[in-house]
């Protein structure tokens, strides 16, 4: 038996599944989608490395453009225990620091499951454009890296609890959802005001780096004709509320300033108000 027919055999078990059973796999899957969804905005003109979770090993895929598919690379060992729920991008320095996708197999058992990639490819861009530009602007990220807190993104101890909090920022969703641009606002200035310098900048940083994916992974979602992902608002709030208040935040702001939507340099800026 050939080589590409063992590599067939082996590759059996991630066939596509459930509502996106085809003769297809995901290495071309990714990119039949990009052809269905290339329009919704520039930035799904680009694609990055997959980087598989299995066990305590990556399995590593890049584009091959002339095949329009991904091809295997290589293995190597996981930089740090990953579960196999995992869904995240960040540089691999097993691949020369490349910005990378990182996922488990079961991501590609359901087409909503590849608007998780896309999602996913938006943080990459970020990545490739403006974000250590952005975050090295801000303290609570200069403070996180003088203490060599490389996590500051997910266990920042911010005061979700507290109930002048919950209140306003419930404010400033409902305010976000009627369109009523003073009392947007009046609660931002409120939620700027209430907070402390790192914690506001916490929350607008979480607003832009996953707002922005969540918009652009929901409109996604919405061309498939797949429900929306609006996960995160119900209380007691947690750090998913500012994937959803940053959503709807960049589309308000978009409404007048579509541009931005392109120009996220200065849609943080915007946000941060």
């Amino acid at each position: 038996m050939n080589v590409l027919a063992v590599l067939g055999l082996l590759l059996l078990p991630y066939q596509i599944e459930g509502s996106v059973k085809q003769s297809i796999s995901w290495q071309a899957k990714v990119f039949e989608v990009q052809t269905q969804i290339a329009d919704i905005h520039p930035f799904l003109a680009n694609l990055f490395p997959i980087a598989l979770v299995v066990g305590d090993s990556l399995e590593i895929y890049d584009i091959d453009t002339l095949k329009q598919r991904y091809v295997f690379i290589k293995r190597e060992p996981t930089p740090f225990p990953m579960s196999t729920s995992i869904r995240a991008s960040f540089p691999l320095a097993c691949y020369d620091g490349r910005t990378s996708c990182i996922v488990s197999y079961e991501v590609f058992s359901s087409l909503s499951g590849y608007a998780t990639i896309y999602h996913e490819f938006m943080h990459c861009t970020q990545w490739q454009t403006c974000e250590l530009k952005l975050k090295e602007k801000l303290d609570i990220y200069n403070e996180a890296m003088a203490e060599q807190n490389y996590s500051w993104e997910l266990d920042h101890p911010f005061p979700y609890q507290d109930m002048a909090f919950t209140v306003m920022y419930s404010a400033f969703l409902k305010a976000l959802d009627e369109g009523d641009s003073a009392s947007v606002h009046e609660c931002r200035t409120g939620l700027k005001q209430m907070l402390g310098k790192k914690d506001y900048e916490y929350m607008v940083w979480q607003e832009w780096k996953e707002g922005f994916a969540r918009l652009i992974e929901n409109k996604i979602l919405a061309r498939m004709g797949l429900q929306e992902n609006h996960y995160g608002t119900d209380k007691p709030y947690d750090r998913i509320v500012f994937y959803e208040g940053g959503s709807k935040l960049i589309a308000f702001l978009a409404k007048n300033e579509p541009d931005l939507l392109a120009d996220i340099e200065s849609l943080f800026y915007k946000m941060y108000m």
